[in-house]
């Protein structure tokens, strides 16, 4: 009995917070998407490509606060992040195949200011 007690407040718990608990929680937690470490070059330059044909990436175009450092990892992740961030920071918007890593520790650096 007690195990349907914790089942049902998991799924009250789940239809309360949008049907989405890994974007925030009560203290008003913030998320954000990154490449994963591990992923290849071609996974991440395939990344970069679909996330900027979906949104705006010129944040990361030459003289932009996110120019630098000019390495596919970094660039993967600040695409993978703006469209994470557009579609509503949905758990599924970071997965990119398994390559996406949702962290809670910002990211930003300098004037790169992750959304």
């Amino acid at each position: 009995m007690a195990k349907v007690g914790v089942l049902f407040y998991i799924l009250l718990l789940f239809l309360t917070s949008g049907g989405n608990l890994m974007t925030s929680n009560a203290n008003g937690l913030r998320t954000w998407c990154v490449a994963r470490p591990s992923s290849d070059q071609a996974t991440l330059l395939a990344n970069i490509n679909y996330a900027c044909s979906q949104v705006d990436c010129r944040i990361m175009q030459k003289g932009c606060p996110c120019s630098t450092p000019d390495t596919l990892i970094n660039r993967a992740s600040i695409a993978m992040n703006l469209y994470f961030q557009s579609r509503g920071r949905n758990h599924w918007n970071c997965d990119f195949r398994g390559s996406g890593l949702m962290v809670i520790t910002d990211p930003s650096y300098g004037n790169c200011i992750y959304a």
